[in-house]
């Protein structure tokens, strides 16, 4: 879901790891076998600076420390606390500047995801009468030198109405032309499903686990993830039923947003669109099942280490300490665990804003709903890099 967290000005401030709350309680070999999914992809495609300047270079060259085969992190818990510190200078983001700040005030905010495990079929039925769509070939990602000036500057995909003129873009439909007929007949359902909520909260939450049956009856899990999107902003509807009364600022969660619908399906279609986004998706072969859904940074995302930030500013890879005051899910200490950014999403605006991921299915869900927690982000910076890095960025 969206917030107002976004941050002008980003401010990297030094820290000591003993100034960082649950750092010594924490298990770091559980974050550093989610960070080796990212150094593997590194060696294939390395990850690129983004506008925080969190120097990739230096980043992938750590990660790939990490596939020596004398590397000894994964000896123990306290091998790999040794390498984070080792190798990494530790940094609160902050929008203010300012260090001298009351325990309980939070730099950022954090909510939590995801992965849908939803019942789906091949084939269009009686019962499975609505698609998921995969991505359309005039679909392309742009960027601010290619956006024409017709195109808002929001828009990172747009259609390509020519394949010799590169630069010529127009407006991708938005959710109610998509959903009313405006890619009919291009062949792109890919999966069918029974109930347009179901899609709805896919494509929020960018990926889902199918389950299919095959000509025997028995199940069969597939795996779909994000494949591009329409390049419309995205809009949370939980906003909109807080501002016209329907569900108490207090109470909104994907679950109460659900049975709303659920309950209102005359007036449900008419909400959805409001969220003028929407997202394409792909099959895809996951490296391993056991763990959530492969992600934007190329790699299956780990539950309660993945992290999804804002790609437009952080860097794919990046170790990421997130500490809240507020338990997740049934915990009795506060969320303080060290992350890794390995995914992004439409509603993660701004530096110091992330989404956990939770795991997958109905449980994962319910935690997940209910996480809207303040928070702090303590990035952890190579510190070869680190020493050269500017304490101020602009991110808009």
């Amino acid at each position: 879901m969206g917030d107002n967290n976004s941050q002008k000005i980003a401010h990297f401030k030094p820290l000591e790891y003993s100034q960082i709350p649950g750092w010594e309680n924490d298990n770091h070999l559980q974050a550093l076998n989610a960070l080796l999914w990212s150094a593997k992809r590194t060696k294939e495609k390395p990850y690129k600076t983004k506008r925080l300047k969190v120097d990739a270079s230096a980043l992938n060259s750590i990660l790939l420390k990490m596939l020596e085969t004398d590397f000894d992190g994964f000896n123990s818990k306290q091998a790999a606390r040794n390498f984070f510190e080792k190798n990494f200078k530790p940094h609160l983001i902050t929008s203010n500047g300012s260090t001298d700040k009351a325990t309980d005030s939070f730099s950022g905010f954090v909510t939590a995801y995801f992965e849908p495990e939803v019942d789906a079929s091949k084939v269009q039925t009686d019962k499975y009468k609505y698609p998921i769509l995969k991505r359309p070939a005039d679909l392309v990602a742009i960027n601010d030198d290619e956006r024409p000036a017709s195109i808002g500057k929001t828009f990172f995909f747009a259609r390509k109405l020519s394949k010799t003129n590169t630069n010529r873009f127009e407006t991708f439909p938005n959710r109610q032309q998509i959903e009313t007929g405006a890619l009919d007949k291009q062949g792109l359902e890919i999966y069918w499903f029974e109930s347009k909520i179901d899609i709805f909260f896919i494509h929020i939450q960018g990926s889902a686990r199918l389950i299919l049956k095959n000509e025997q009856g028995d199940n069969v899990i597939e795996r779909i993830s994000y494949d591009g999107k329409s390049g419309h902003e995205f809009t949370p509807i939980g906003k909109i039923l807080i501002e016209r009364g329907e569900i108490e600022r207090e109470e909104i969660t994907m679950q109460s947003i659900r049975e709303w619908l659920l309950t209102h399906p005359e007036q449900a279609d008419a909400l959805m669109h409001k969220n003028e986004s929407f997202i394409f998706f792909q099959k895809i072969d996951h490296p391993e099942p056991k763990l959530g859904p492969v992600a934007a940074s190329g790699v299956p995302l780990t539950p309660n280490r993945s992290l999804a930030i804002d790609h437009k500013l952080q860097t794919f890879g990046a170790p990421i300490f997130i500490s809240t005051k507020n338990p997740v899910g049934t915990d009795e200490k506060p969320f303080q665990k060290l992350m890794v950014a390995q995914d992004t999403g439409s509603a993660i605006v701004g530096s110091a804003r992330g989404d956990l991921f939770i795991g997958t299915g109905e449980e994962a869900a319910k935690i997940a709903g209910a996480v809207k927690h303040p928070a702090d982000f303590i990035i952890l910076l190579p510190k070869k890099a680190s020493s050269t890095a500017h304490s101020d960025y602009e991110v808009v």
